[in-house]
């Protein structure tokens, strides 16, 4: 008897590309990995990702899609086709999740939420003939979880994406991972991570978690687990990973977290100032304040880490004044790595209900205008400014940030507070990425 054929579709939004652009910016895609693992043997799978080559047909009995707000257009693009040749197909992932009743127009069944509590319930209602609309994937305990089909995920990613947690309960306004994967902060057992880290060749690794180190002495202790055991297994991966400012907080997790091969840190710093970090509720930052920044950069650098600071522009504070002295702090600090985004109203955030309800986004024909929603371009009318005013000035800001000088001279910075070569090249190489895709004219 023939197996029955799944399809995975990881979409990208072929006008706007962003980061793919770069090869060591692209990062496997891990939700269908775990759904592809969560699927029967008698299944056979197969993951098309556009990471690295445009769609074309693949005959199936059963489509699965993910997507991001930006790339939800190409989803739907693609499930067309699909549901043309009579072929069911199921979306899940963030966006729709948010917005499951427009998915439903392109699609055969939404998956809501964390897709591997419900995927078997999805598959046997396939075999059966009667899938359903709408599936809710609960916030299940991490204990247990499935590793994904990494066999399934193109040879050419540079790093491996693994996931130690999940969840959020900072609640940032313009932030829709509260949403999707809840408040309550969930890890998974440190030996489970460890096994999984045996099985994976890869040199490099991403740890995906929103905060790695999460809230609280128990993710705390669990997250330090995990690195004592990267040492004592001698796993020898180099990797970069997410959190908040309190990952400068504590000197042994930072000794261990480099000893275990940590090599950057992602810290969402947004703003340099605490009315604009008052207004996107960045709570952590507000109560540490902006004075505590530098002590965080230094203790981390001293650790041998680089640090990878993510700054927002266009909120309604900012003023072209505002915007030149967040630049000029980035550039003077001791960041290691320059990162600038739009504020993005995404589905799903308070921002986004905030400004449509008061008639401020610039594009609001949906579905298709969420091709814009990418975070590289103005979307709303700011608070003082005009955005055609934000967006120049951007332009601006991005030729001071990412000129050759300034790059040079902060990895000349980062080699001599990390001691650390492999620290730098991380830095320099994602500062070079940023400037690959900013726009400077």
């Amino acid at each position: 008897m023939k197996r029955p054929r799944l399809v995975l579709i990881n979409p990208v939004n072929p006008a706007r590309v962003g980061l793919t652009v770069n090869r060591s910016s692209r990062f496997p895609p891990i939700g269908l990995g775990i759904v592809a693992a969560v699927t029967p043997s008698s299944w056979k799978v197969k993951l098309l990702d556009e990471n690295w080559e445009s769609f074309s047909y693949q005959d199936a009995d059963l489509v699965g899609i993910t997507a991001f707000t930006a790339s939800a257009n190409r989803a739907y693009e693609i499930a067309s086709i699909y549901r043309q040749r009579r072929v069911p197909v199921v979306i899940g992932g963030i966006h729709a999740s948010i917005r499951p009743e427009e998915a439903l127009q392109y699609v055969d069944a939404v998956v809501i939420g964390e897709a591997e509590a419900v995927w078997l319930h999805v598959i046997s209602d396939v075999e059966a003939g009667h899938l359903q609309k709408i599936y809710k994937g609960g916030w299940t305990d991490l204990s247990g979880a499935p590793n994904p089909r990494r066999d399934l995920f193109h040879p050419r990613y540079m790093f491996a994406s693994v996931q130690t947690s999940r969840g959020c309960p900072m609640d940032c306004e313009f932030c829709s991972v509260t949403a999707f994967n809840g408040k309550r902060y969930r890890r998974r057992p440190p030996g489970e991570v460890l096994a999984e880290l045996e099985t994976i060749p890869e040199k490099r690794i991403f740890f995906v978690d929103d905060n790695i180190i999460g809230y609280g002495k128990e993710s705390r202790d669990q997250a330090l687990a995990i690195f004592k055991g990267m040492v004592e297994r001698k796993l020898n991966k180099w990797w970069f990973c997410q959190a908040s400012l309190n990952f400068g907080d504590d000197e042994e997790v930072l000794f261990w977290a480099r000893r275990a091969g940590c090599r950057m840190v992602f810290l969402g710093l947004e703003a340099e100032d605490e009315g604009a970090l008052e207004e996107v509720h960045k709570q952590l930052n507000i109560k540490r304040g902006v004075d505590y920044y530098s002590q965080a950069f230094r203790r981390i650098n001293k650790a041998g880490i680089a640090v990878l600071g993510a700054f927002i522009f266009g909120m309604d504070g900012d003023t072209a004044d505002k915007l030149q002295q967040r630049a000029d702090f980035m550039i003077r600090s001791q960041i290691d790595v320059m990162q600038t985004t739009f504020l993005t109203p995404l589905a799903g955030t308070r921002v986004f209900d905030r400004y449509y309800k008061e008639n401020r986004l610039l594009y609001t024909n949906f579905p298709i205008d969420w091709n814009h929603y990418d975070m590289t371009e103005v979307i709303h009318r700011p608070g003082s400014m005009e955005p055609e005013q934000l967006s120049q000035k951007m332009i601006e800001i991005h030729r001071q940030i990412y000129a050759w000088p300034v790059l040079l001279r902060k990895a000349v910075s980062t080699l001599k507070n990390t001691r650390s070569f492999t620290s730098m090249m991380f830095a320099l190489m994602s500062n070079m990425n940023y400037r690959r895709v900013a726009p400077r004219k």
